[in-house]
């Protein structure tokens, strides 16, 4: 089968979008298919073989983040171009309402299209003034796919329409086969102090990272010597900023991390947080750290709730509530037991998002588009031929 998938990001700023495409274009080309992936990246990004770049992106405020899109005249004439070349037997869109290439890929197109929406966000004004634009392209779309229930809510919400939901993919054995790093694990099963992790981006209010700095002079009070390893891009010193001194010791700030790196890490700490604030429609860093064994607490956003299974695979906190988080955070840390108990859960629990099952769910969607765009084919092939009086059975 012949896939394009439009990715509406920069490829060279990670995100939950960015590695979910990625993720499904390797799963496919495995699986034997020709695909293709259209996306915004710099010129100097390394890109992998099946990537075609629409072009430089732009910094555009969008669903509470800063997201690097393209859009533009140019842009839609490199749309049109890769989808007449390409001819694609079906057209994967991700979040065709936002302005970039996927709703100019939604527009250009024609034949079977699927799309997956990843957004989750209150109901907005601006959402509802730029229907009128977006419905045209969005009747071309054959399939909807949401990322989790939360998802499919703001679709429904904002745009109408049902969707699928078919959660976003991860590939569990990568993680759980990683080695541990002893420069980041922290013993607390053993009754050392711990490490706990943090991946996102840290300058980014709505992942959290003010609450879980708010909350570790009292996990440090309670747990004296427990190390907070920081790993994603952002001012250091801005996020430190008004921290004290006891604090700014206990937090290791390691960049940018490859997925190798980012695999051990999760492997390596004795607790996950994910002190996220709002803003998101699934979670793929949860059920990667679950992938990897370790034990997640997590903001009890309704989307987190859904991905940590309503808090039997992973505990929750009242979000932005710093008292909260260490108190259970330092509960966590000190009964090792409870620990075990939360990776054991986790690890049987994540099979659910392995690519293997989410890959097949896919896919069973684009043969059931394509086949019924193949059906309408042969019914007009057929209806013209009929009344041409050259019809056969």
């Amino acid at each position: 089968m012949r896939i394009g998938i439009v990715c509406p990001y920069s490829w060279d700023v990670p995100g939950g979008v960015q590695f979910h495409v990625r993720d499904l274009a390797d799963h496919l080309l495995r699986l034997g298919h020709q695909v293709s992936v259209l996306a915004p990246a710099d010129e100097d990004t390394p890109l992998p073989p099946y990537v075609v770049s629409a072009g430089r992106a732009v910094p555009v405020p969008y669903n509470g983040s800063v997201a690097r899109l393209n859009f533009g005249f140019l842009s839609a004439a490199r749309v049109r171009r890769w989808l007449h070349e390409g001819r694609f037997d079906v057209l994967h869109i991700h979040e065709p309402a936002s302005p970039s290439l996927s709703l100019l890929a939604c527009w250009s197109a024609n034949g079977p299209i699927v799309a997956t929406f990843h957004t989750s966000n209150p109901r907005s004004r601006a959402m509802i003034a730029a229907y009128p634009i977006l419905q045209p392209a969005l009747e071309k779309i054959r399939a909807r796919i949401a990322v989790s229930e939360y998802a499919r809510r703001t679709l429904v919400e904002h745009l109408g329409g049902d969707a699928v939901v078919i959660p976003n993919g991860v590939d569990v054995r990568y993680f759980a086969d990683a080695e541990p790093d002893p420069r980041w694990t922290g013993g607390a099963r053993d009754g050392e102090p711990g490490t706990i992790g943090f991946i996102g981006r840290i300058n980014e209010p709505r992942k959290g990272l003010p609450t879980l700095l708010a909350a570790m002079p009292e996990i440090l009070a309670a747990r004296p010597g427990v190390r907070l390893l920081v790993a994603g891009r952002g001012d250091e010193e801005e996020a430190l900023e008004g921290a004290p001194e006891e604090v700014r010791r206990a937090v290791e700030f390691l960049g940018m991390v490859s997925d190798e790196e980012k695999a051990r890490l999760l492997r390596s700490v004795d607790l996950y947080i994910a002190p996220n604030t709002g803003g998101e429609s699934f979670g793929i860093i949860l059920v990667e750290a679950m992938s990897a064994g370790a034990p997640v607490l997590a903001s009890d956003l309704d989307a987190f709730r859904q991905v940590l299974d309503g808090g039997t695979a992973g505990e929750l906190f009242p979000v932005g509530d710093a008292g909260a988080l260490a108190a259970a955070a330092v509960r966590l840390l000190g009964d090792p037991a409870r620990l075990a108990k939360l990776g054991a859960t986790a690890a049987r629990h994540v099979r659910r998002f392995d690519w293997e099952t989410v890959g097949a769910d896919i896919l069973a969607v684009y043969e059931t588009v394509a086949s019924g765009a193949a059906a309408v084919e042969e019914d007009e092939r057929t209806g013209w031929l009929g009344r041409l009086g050259l019809a056969r059975d």
